[in-house]
């Protein structure tokens, strides 16, 4: 089945149904649109979301399954559990938004390249603005930017985008907190990975996901 057209001047146009998103590559539903916050809004609350990289047209994706992490099911190993405790670490909430983004997409070791171009932060430092996007920082006791996550939080569902470290243990300190806030019920990790696996990330079917989604009040947001 082809791969649906969006047209980048109307953020009205639907996306198709999620069925019609490809197998492989895994859940490409549509290519083209805008990053502007009605569009953005709208794909999250279908459960789609943005990935593309420099050069490319923007993409929108709705794997199946979904990996995600329940917050009541978050494993924290020894080591960060004793990280925790020490208390190595501050965190806060949306204290600055936009040095996550940017530490986000800075180039890493394994993977020189960025999926998060300027285009991407530009839009989501709008959501943020617009009172949508979240994100939690991680802060060193000399007070250094050590860590992080962000991502979209509509109803009870956080849905996370990207993490750093800069510190040992500084992204899982960041994630466990946003497992722990009481309004967040649902984290999205989109895609498996060995380090969210470890977390205690779980893939579970597409269809659980929307109905999760719908339930925890994304669509009603």
């Amino acid at each position: 089945m082809a791969v649906a057209l969006l047209p980048p001047d109307d953020d009205r146009v639907p996306f198709p149904a999620l069925d019609n998103a490809a197998r492989e590559p895994n859940g490409l539903l549509a290519v083209g649109g805008s990053l502007r916050p009605l569009r953005l809004l709208e794909a999250y609350r279908h459960g789609i979301f943005p990935w593309f990289g420099q050069g490319e047209p923007i993409l929108w994706w709705s794997p199946d399954p979904r990996c995600v992490i329940f917050p009541d099911r978050l494993h924290v190993s020894r080591r960060l559990r004793r990280t925790l405790n020490r208390g190595v670490f501050s965190v806060t909430r949306n204290r600055d938004f936009e040095a996550v983004i940017h530490a986000c997409a800075e180039p890493r070791a394994e993977s020189p390249g960025t999926w998060i171009v300027p285009a991407m932060v530009d839009a989501y430092i709008e959501l943020h603005r617009l009172g949508y996007a979240t994100s939690f920082e991680c802060w060193a006791e000399d007070g250094r930017l050590a860590g992080g996550i962000y991502g979209v939080h509509l109803g009870r569902v956080f849905f996370g985008e990207s993490m750093f470290s800069r510190a040992t243990d500084a992204s899982k300190v960041a994630l466990t907190a946003t497992a722990a806030t009481t309004d967040i019920e649902l984290i999205d990790c989109q895609l498996s990975n060995p380090h969210l696996a470890r977390m205690g990330a779980e893939d579970i079917p597409r269809s659980h996901f929307q109905a999760l989604i719908g339930r925890l009040g994304v669509t009603d947001t």
